[in-house]
Formats: C-alpha cells, sequence, structure tokens
C-alpha cells in the first residue's frame, strides 16, 4: 500500500507521538498515585471525592499504556481498522483526562468550605471517649502543619469550652531543653499562630491543582495525537478504497 509523502510523515510522527504519550501515561499514573498516597491518611476530614480524581488518573495511565501500544501497531501495519479504534480511545482517554482535570480544579476551589465544615465539626470529638482518631489526626496535622485550630488556637476554647484559655499541646511547638509535656495556652510564646484551614488547606489544594494541570494539560497535547490519527486513518481508507 503507498501512501502520500505527507501520510508518512504523519505514519512516522505518530509513531513518535505514541511514544511520547506512552512516558505521559507513566507520568500520570505516577501523579494520580503520589496524590492519592498524599491524601491517603487525612481520610475522616476528606470527602471521597479527593480519593475518586486520583483513582481516575490511575486508571488513565493504565489504558494510555495499552493505548500507546495499540497505536503504534497501527501506524507501523499500516491497518485502517486498528488506527479507527486507536482514534476512538484517544477521544476517550482524552474525555477521560478532561473530567479529571476539572474535578481537580472543583476539588481545589471547595476545599476551603469543606474543610472548614469539616474541620470545626471534629473538635468537639477532640479527646473523647469515641474520638480517638480524631483526636490523633488533630495531633498529627497541628505540629505537622504548624496550625492550631480552624481559624486560630480560640477556636479550640470555643468548641471545648476549655480553662484558662488552654489548647490542645500539639498546637505548639516543643521547646529546646524542655522536660516532658508543658501546657499550651493562647499566651504560650510557642504557640503556632496560624490556622489549619489555611496550613492543610493549602496542602490539600495544591495537589487538587496538580491533578487539574495533569488532566487538561496532557489532555491539550493529545488533541494532537487525536489529529495525526485521524489523518493516517482517512489515508488508509483512501488507499484501501482504491485498491
Amino acid at each position: 500500500m503507498t501512501l502520500s509523502w505527507s501520510a508518512k510523515a504523519i505514519k512516522y510522527l505518530l509513531f513518535v507521538f505514541n511514544l511520547v504519550f506512552f512516558i505521559i501515561g507513566i507520568v500520570i499514573l505516577s501523579v494520580g498515585v503520589s496524590v492519592k498516597a498524599y491524601y491517603t491518611g487525612y481520610e475522616t476530614f476528606l470527602d471521597d471525592q479527593y480519593f475518586s480524581a486520583p483513582n481516575l488518573l490511575i486508571a488513565i495511565g493504565v489504558i494510555i499504556f495499552f493505548i500507546a501500544f495499540f497505536g503504534c501497531c497501527g501506524a507501523i501495519k499500516d491497518n485502517y481498522c486498528m488506527m479507527i479504534t486507536f482514534s476512538t480511545l484517544l477521544i476517550l482517554v482524552f474525555i477521560l483526562q478532561l473530567a479529571a482535570g476539572i474535578a481537580g480544579y472543583a476539588l481545589k476551589n471547595q476545599t476551603v468550605a469543606f474543610l472548614s465544615k469539616e474541620l470545626l465539626g471534629s473538635m468537639g470529638h477532640y479527646n473523647t471517649t469515641n474520638g480517638t482518631q480524631i483526636t490523633e489526626l488533630w495531633d498529627h496535622i497541628q505540629p505537622q502543619f504548624q496550625c492550631c485550630g480552624v481559624t486560630n488556637g480560640t477556636d479550640w476554647v470555643t468548641q471545648l469550652n476549655t480553662t484558662n484559655e488552654s489548647v490542645p499541646t500539639s498546637c505548639c511547638w516543643h521547646i529546646y531543653g524542655s522536660i516532658g509535656y508543658t501546657n499550651c495556652t493562647l499566651e504560650s510564646d510557642n504557640i503556632y499562630t496560624r490556622g489549619c484551614l489555611s496550613a492543610f488547606g493549602d496542602y490539600i489544594k495544591s495537589h487538587a491543582l496538580t491533578i487539574g494541570g495533569v488532566g487538561i494539560g496532557f489532555a491539550v497535547v493529545q488533541l494532537l495525537g487525536i489529529v495525526f490519527a485521524c489523518h493516517l486513518s482517512s489515508q488508509f481508507k483512501m488507499n484501501y478504497d482504491n485498491m
């Protein structure tokens, strides 16, 4: 089967694109796994949507491996049916990537409102019999992100109705040379002044933004492959019709 010079050029460009596409699949898979790992451990404060988006990226990354291999075979063998199938699969993955990207940006935008509600709602269960998991999570988040309360330490005084303006000891950083636990109050010199809604929220939003950027960014690159595949498919069909 004889192809025009332009079709031959696109054929080899498509082959190169599939190699790049394979690498993109690895990147997307890695981002999905990484973001899911970053969110793991914070399930108590996060909605299932925050795990659905990285899971979708993981699935897309795996699918891309097979599509890239399929596209290379179709281009090398000059197979019209394989190229049509490849084009269709590219379009489907393009839609999935856009969906993942849009979901990432949507999650970023709703993080503050969602976390504010979850964090405030959990404070009343701190240091209670049935709030062990919440207590451990707060005591991890506050020193990890160097924050205290939702907006600041006064949230603890309000929610727990504590005396002497005392707050959890995890709201204060450990002073070098001190022994054992020291009381932590709003007047302590070593209390974290930043709220966890800001500090922890920025952490969650940054990874949601990564999902959005990767999903939409690579979807735009993928448009080039769709154009190449469709053009090459039409060339294959023209040659088959002329045989």
